[in-house]
């Protein structure tokens, strides 16, 4: 890391954790046998020196529960990060729980993960109203938002202190060794949100292959990757696999 330069921030995602237990535990996640522990993981990424959490209750609660989210909102010292569409339901259950930050993606049932930045001109009222009813609870919220102009710009007006840039289309792109466009979209999207007064934050399809070139995204603030540290986990620890990407980004 350069002198003076501020360290960027990592987020662990622990959601693949608890896609583990729910393959077997799916009916009873809360039986004292299942396993693996969520929150036993996430103490572990702790530990290890995650800067914060991050977690996705789904509409369908396919993997983290809402039991997994207070037991770890009780427990942890650093920040939690709640994902979250915009339903009345999830900002209830934001509103009720706190946490320190939430971000707002899209969601469909039937996508494996979340495929694309949450499009806030179609949506833009009824972010509008998370972002205040968040705000006036003292929670920070990011937007999860694809590297499009207008997207970021709507953010900026829409008064929301962060943006999560989706770095989905770079890492498939990264995976065939032509990234230049996709890297230059990025480039251009957080050089465009920190103008307008945006905290730029970072995340999707990052693993260790592609985070040295990830690192180099201009005004990076945090990065937030949990599907390549889950896996690396089971070859090396938990902890292990969260301080190589801290060393990683360093």
């Amino acid at each position: 890391m350069e002198i003076g330069k501020k360290r960027v921030l990592l987020g662990v995602n622990v959601d693949h954790c608890a896609t583990l237990r729910q393959a077997r535990y799916k009916s009873d996640p809360e039986q004292v046998l299942a396993e693996p522990n969520v929150l036993e993981f996430t103490l572990l990424c702790e530990r290890a020196g995650a800067d914060g959490i991050t977690m996705h209750l789904r509409e369908d609660a396919r993997h983290v529960q809402a039991f997994d989210i207070r037991q770890v909102k009780d427990a942890l010292k650093t920040r939690l990060n709640l994902e979250m569409a915009c339903s009345s339901e999830m900002i209830d259950f934001a509103l009720e729980l706190k946490p320190h930050s939430v971000c707002l993606v899209p969601e469909k049932r039937e996508e494996i993960t979340t495929e694309g930045g949450l499009d806030l001109l179609k949506n833009y009222d009824r972010v509008a109203a998370v972002v205040e009813a968040m705000e006036a609870h003292g929670i920070k919220t990011s937007l999860f938002i694809d590297p499009d102009e207008a997207q970021i710009k709507a953010a900026a007006e829409l008064k929301a202190p962060w943006i999560e840039l989706h770095t989905g289309a770079f890492s498939n792109a990264f995976a065939s060794g032509k990234w230049s466009e996709r890297w230059a979209e990025l480039a251009q999207g957080a050089q465009l949100a920190d103008g307008l007064g945006l905290v730029v934050n970072a995340g999707h399809g990052i693993n260790y292959e592609n985070i040295k070139q990830i690192t180099q995204l201009p005004h990076l603030n945090e990065l937030n990757i949990g599907h390549s540290i889950v896996s690396q986990s089971l070859f090396v620890g938990v902890e292990r696999a969260v301080k190589d990407m801290l060393s990683s980004i360093a």
